[in-house]
């Protein structure tokens, strides 16, 4: 799977492929090499993906104060007795 094809979800799932293999404890020394070489990147590209998704998610709740903000108009301040 390449990079351009390659999602969140699809990673989880070859990351629990991986983990099962290294589990089985059937896996050669370069074979478990090339494993963790290859859940490292996996790791890193759910990480990043969900650190994109945690900051589009935060910018939408700015964009949701900032609409409540300027729909909400000036407010009266109280009147001191």
């Amino acid at each position: 799977m390449s990079a351009e094809q390659l999602t969140y979800e699809a990673a989880v799932a070859r990351l629990e492929e991986i983990i099962a293999r290294l589990d089985s404890n059937q896996a050669g020394l370069r074979e478990t090499l090339d494993l963790c070489r290859e859940g490292k990147g996996l790791i890193e590209f759910a990480a990043a993906e969900l650190e994109a998704v945690g900051q589009g998610l935060e910018e939408l709740r700015l964009d949701e104060l900032i609409e409540r903000l300027d729909g909400a108009g000036p407010r009266a301040e109280p009147v001191a007795r």
